[in-house]
């Protein structure tokens, strides 16, 4: 019998902080056991991660930390280190000895880019280098129209894929070998991931749901409790009507497959079906940034190109939206709703996108990175598809004449208004908890105060979709 040690496999972690569902990792481990090895786990803080907007990059920490504390009850450790990939790697590869290296893959053109060239040279290297899937549902290449090209609209896209084969969830390994010897880490704290959150990551994390444990227990109330009536609560901004989901699988805290197959067995009503169809909303906005990356910082449709959106960040609406002090109720509510909770309901997100970018006539970029800077369930995807889609110079856009009251969305919507009521504080003789927390999450800078009275409409309702109708007329869209 050789007495020459078994050769680690290294696995990279991204945004794929799970151990169930994982088909990478469950074929990292079964290379480690074929060889009598063991399975190192790493996350590495590169380029990437360090350009993160302030929440999701504080989030991401808040994952790593939770993640880390998992593996260690399976008896594993999580690798912090910070640089260039390639270098981190390599550094690895002579510290451990591993021969192979294995992640999941990502689909954005910058992590394509990064993941050709880590792989490239450390083949070049004589390493083994394995991706695999694991985000999404359906690997964005392998869904074609009839004619063999990409799905530009998303209704034909879900006929294609509704009825597929979707693999089952893979259960979570009930132990983790550990080498004969612990590569040293990085201390996650010294890399000050909520620092730019200042006082708002106190705010936010007591909203945030971390982990996968977290996530798996929030879906099953989810099956148990909200999906039958799914078709119309998801609508309901003053009601817990989704499966707030969004924030962990931005992260990968539960793989997608989990959640299909869990839906699936909650039944056959109309709620299953739409929220199988917001899964493939989701494979969607992947499928279209895979195809088509300007998706991510130009208009899809070219046309819009010489719209005559405002692009000047110090223009009054611009601040005014940013500060949630538009004076449109359901718009100020949902932009507080962020602030406090990280995140956003999806039906407010488009009456709060239709208002900067229709009624304020700004240019949607401008919106997508206050998001990526604000949100904690930031998806580049999701994020990019949505403001385009509610611009209406995405694909399969909504029709640019579509100008959303936000008060008539308010009465269909909040009719109560008691979504209004939870985050906007001015007014009120006694405002919530959540309304004044609003206070205690923002910029300092702000000078904002419960006691301020509450502005009058930055743009009005009808000045603003007349103004918008007239910039689309005679446009060849």
């Amino acid at each position: 019998m050789s007495d020459t040690p078994a050769k680690p496999v290294l696995f990279w972690f991204r945004r794929d902080l799970r151990l169930a569902d994982h088909p990478g990792l469950h074929a990292a481990l079964e290379r480690a056991r074929a060889n009598g090895g063991a399975v190192i786990p790493v996350f590495v803080h590169d380029r990437e991660a360090g350009g993160l907007g302030a929440a999701p990059r504080w989030r991401l920490g808040e994952g790593l930390r939770v993640f880390a504390e998992a593996l260690a009850e399976k008896g594993s450790r999580l690798i912090l280190r910070q640089g260039e990939p390639l270098q981190v790697l390599r550094d690895l590869i002579d510290e451990t000895g591993a021969d192979c290296i294995m992640w999941q893959r990502a689909y954005a053109p910058d992590s394509i880019e990064r993941d050709s060239d880590v792989k490239a040279a450390l083949e070049s290297d004589g390493i083994e280098v394995e991706s695999h899937p694991g985000h999404l549902l359906f690997e964005p290449w392998t869904v074609e129209t009839k004619q063999g090209g990409f799905y530009k609209v998303y209704t034909p896209m879900w006929n294609m894929v509704k009825d597929r084969d979707v693999p089952e969830p893979l259960r979570a390994p009930s132990h983790l070998r550990a080498p004969d010897r612990w590569p040293d880490s990085d201390a996650l704290d010294d890399w000050e991931m909520g620092a730019a959150m200042r006082q708002g990551a106190a705010v936010v994390a007591a909203h945030a749901t971390v982990g996968e444990a977290a996530a798996r227990d929030k879906f099953k109330c989810f099956l148990r409790d909200t999906i039958a009536d799914y078709a119309k609560g998801r609508d309901r901004m003053d009601a817990r009507g989704t499966s707030e989901m969004s924030e962990p699988l931005s992260y990968g805290e539960i793989g997608p497959r989990t959640l299909w197959h869990g839906a699936k067995g909650a039944g056959q009503g109309k709620g299953v079906e739409i929220y199988l169809k917001e899964l493939v909303w989701r494979e969607f906005a992947y499928h279209l940034m895979y195809h088509t990356p300007r998706l991510l910082s130009d208009n899809w449709r070219e046309k819009w190109d010489s719209f005559p959106w405002k692009e000047d960040r110090r223009l009054r609406e611009v601040r005014a939206w940013e500060q949630a002090r538009t004076g449109v109720p359901i718009v100020d509510a949902a932009l507080r709703e962020m602030y406090v909770t990280g995140r956003m309901h999806n039906r407010a997100r488009m009456i709060v996108a239709s208002y900067l970018c229709k009624h304020c006539m700004v240019h949607w970029r401008i919106g997508q990175e206050w998001f990526a800077d604000c949100l904690i369930d930031w998806d580049p995807a999701s994020n990019a598809l949505g403001w385009q889609w509610t611009a209406g110079s995405g694909p399969d856009a909504a029709p640019y004449f579509r100008v959303y009251n936000p008060y008539t969305q308010a009465e269909k919507f909040d009719p109560d208004g008691s979504y209004v009521t939870a985050w906007v504080a001015e007014g009120q003789s006694r405002p919530p908890a959540t309304a004044l927390a609003y206070f205690d999450a923002i910029p300092r800078a702000w000078g904002l105060s419960p006691d301020d009275p509450y502005p009058e409409p930055v743009v009005s309702h009808e000045e603003g979709r007349a103004r918008a109708l007239e910039a689309y007329e005679n446009r060849d869209f």
